[in-house]
């Protein structure tokens, strides 16, 4: 089975050979469906008491054990939603009428170094895995190695790139060695939370749309066959675009644009599972959402929507798009979900849950306030110097224990004799603030390739500094193995190459923004012109609540509560707020350091919204 990433549904359908006999027919199962689609949906973890047998498919229907079964499952990422709020989740899952989540596990955020897995905090899978069993539903399991989902290198880590000959996606020896080292270590992680192990895996899904770009046949055999250790699981499910890259053992998927009569019918022809768009829902969203849904429900199609609950892109985990210009995506993985990001209910909930004929739950408010304690301008934070006598990027720098630097920014420091034209031929990935002698001059970035340096007559050197941030790598598409960050190549001044550069790593890791804080922050007594990192103090009373903080007058940075992440900010939008959850939060102080890395500071508070953005499904940023 397979899938398709237009829009919001996923629907997973029977192969040609089980549902009819006559090639390119079509099979009306709606009867069928009439008739026993209440057991079929209600089939949950508790009541299936044999498990010798897994999911399959038997008399033109998917069996689980010795049952029909029928599949309605909603994505949710742990990663994305704080893990005090899982159960919330997925009990609202099960309250909509849906029986199986679906979610993937980013191999970036487990594995970050070469070597060392984390599986703790919001990384718990086995936890939310057995969460989902305890609320009584099945998991179907998206491991990857490749999962896309919008994620930095589509949940790839990135210190793979430090091979200059990586190819992703391949059967390339260092790329397969890799997969081999996390699959070691993810696999035995879940062996005993599968079907038959009394766990509720029911399938699980290898690779993501491989066929989109990618057509290596022997490449999807070995993710196949490095997963054999899951010996009990029947249904294998992947996500393609074409077939010629796809083991026989594994269903696949086609990808459609449009629910029609003639969609379902041309179903018949090809085995698998496709995901539809619902892509807009701003005219009459929740009639046309009713109509398109219960005509798959009638045409016999058990269904996944992606996202239910979308969540947050916290830290620097979000990746980004080209589309005819590079596209950062927002700090807010709402997505257009059947809840918000915060996890409060929509209207569209409430059409699934008609639909399903299911209960409802309640709803909950938020909202507090804060106040600008210090600050710090960046030149005073910097780590040591790494000396090079070219520029270096992020991926092959001598950082983090040989794992070169993932995230965050990168400062590029050289001494020029005379101003000119300095250009960097695109060579800037993705953002480059310009200083020269500490006074801004301008952004180098994938549209602006040129500036102009004036040189000063009564200095016999010039410091040019050059601030680059990595704003997110590509998350799909052909030119992930090239998706390295900061100056990935030559930058020049008037054509001529700059050499000997001071190179400093600002990761934004938590080692890196603990060091000697409390002696060095300053208050701010006046409006910072450049670059620099604020702390904020956030006073509450004794409740803690799901917060929304508002970046009033600021550009352009990343906020950290407490040691957590809450992602980028950026005033051109189209997010305005970011998300802040109740358990990161503690009655009383909490303290906020953040980044303000960006040229110009108006000089505002930093304070708190009670408001959710309000986002399209799918929103970077700069773009609506």
């Amino acid at each position: 089975m397979c899938s398709v990433e237009l829009g919001a549904l996923r629907v997973y359908s029977l192969p040609v050979e089980c549902l009819c006999e006559c090639p390119g027919s079509f099979l009306d199962v709606t009867g069928l469906l009439r008739s026993c689609r209440v057991f079929q949906t209600s089939l949950r973890p508790s009541f299936v008491k044999d498990r010798h047998v897994g999911l399959t498919i038997r008399d033109l229907r998917f069996m689980l054990g010795d049952f029909p079964f029928f599949i309605l499952a909603g994505t949710i990422h742990y990663f994305r939603v704080p893990k005090e709020y899982w159960r919330d989740s997925l009990l609202k899952l099960k309250a909509c009428g849906f029986n199986t989540v679906t979610t993937h596990v980013p191999w970036n955020l487990h594995e970050p170094k070469r070597g060392q897995f984390y599986f703790i905090g919001n990384l718990d899978l086995s936890s939310f895995i057995s969460m989902a069993i305890e609320v009584d539903l099945w998991v179907i399991l998206c491991p990857g190695p490749y999962i896309g989902s919008d994620l930095d290198l589509g949940g790839l880590p990135s210190w793979l790139l430090q091979d200059p000959k990586m190819k992703l996606r391949t059967t390339y020896k260092g790329f397969i060695k890799a997969v081999n080292h996390y699959f070691d270590d993810l696999i035995p992680r879940i062996l005993s939370l599968q079907f038959q192990e009394d766990g509720p895996i029911i399938a699980m899904q290898v690779e993501n749309e491989y066929g989109s770009y990618y057509k290596d046949k022997k490449y999807m055999t070995y993710i196949k066959n490095v997963s054999a250790p899951l010996l009990f699981l029947h249904m294998y499910i992947t996500s393609f675009l074409t077939f010629s890259s796809l083991p026989s053992t594994v269903f696949a998927s086609i990808h459609m644009k449009n629910i029609k009569k003639e969609t379902y019918e041309k179903l018949s022809s090809i085995q698998g599972l496709f995901k539809l768009s619902l892509v807009s829902f701003s005219s009459g969203p929740r009639t046309v959402l009713r109509k398109d849904v219960k005509e798959m429900l009638n045409f016999g199609f058990s269904l996944n929507f992606y996202m239910f609950h979308g969540g947050t892109n916290f830290g620097f985990m979000g990746g980004s798009a080209f589309l005819e210009n590079y596209l950062p995506i927002v700090t807010s993985y709402d997505y257009g979900g059947l809840l918000t990001e915060h996890g409060d209910y929509t209207p569209e909930y409430l059409v699934f849950q008609e639909l399903f004929q299911s209960s409802s739950g309640t709803s909950h408010s938020l909202g507090v306030t804060g106040t600008l304690l210090g600050g710090l301008v960046f030149l005073l934070f910097l780590p040591q110097a790494i000396k090079s006598p070219m520029p270096v990027s992020m991926e092959r720098l001598s950082v983090n224990q040989g794992n070169g630097q993932s995230y965050g920014y990168i400062l590029y420091e050289t001494v020029i004799f005379h101003g000119g034209l300095l250009t960097s031929k695109g060579h800037i990935q993705d953002r480059g603030q310009v200083f020269l002698n500490d006074k801004f001059i301008g952004v180098l970035d994938h549209i602006n390739d040129e500036l102009v340096c004036l040189g000063q007559d009564d200095n016999d050197y010039l410091t040019l500094r050059i601030l680059v941030e990595n704003q997110g790598r590509l998350s799909s598409g052909p030119n992930i193995n090239q998706e390295r960050k900061g100056l990935i190549g030559d930058i020049y001044l008037d054509n001529k190459p700059l050499r000997k550069f001071k190179i400093y790593s600002l990761d934004m890791e938590p080692k890196f923004l603990k060091r000697d804080l409390p002696n060095i922050w300053r208050p701010v007594l006046f409006q910072p012109q450049g670059p620099g990192f604020f702390l904020a103090i956030l006073r509450i009373g004794s409740q803690p609540r799901d917060t929304f903080i508002k970046m009033k007058g600021w550009t352009k940075g990343v906020i950290f509560i407490n040691g957590q992440n809450l992602g980028r900010y950026w005033s051109i939008g189209p997010q305005d707020t970011l998300y802040l959850p109740a358990p990161w939060l503690q009655p009383g102080v909490n303290e906020g350091p953040g980044t303000a890395l960006d040229s110009v500071f108006s000089g505002h508070a930093l304070v708190s919204h009670h408001s959710p953005p309000h986002l399209p499904a799918h929103a970077s940023f700069g773009r609506c």
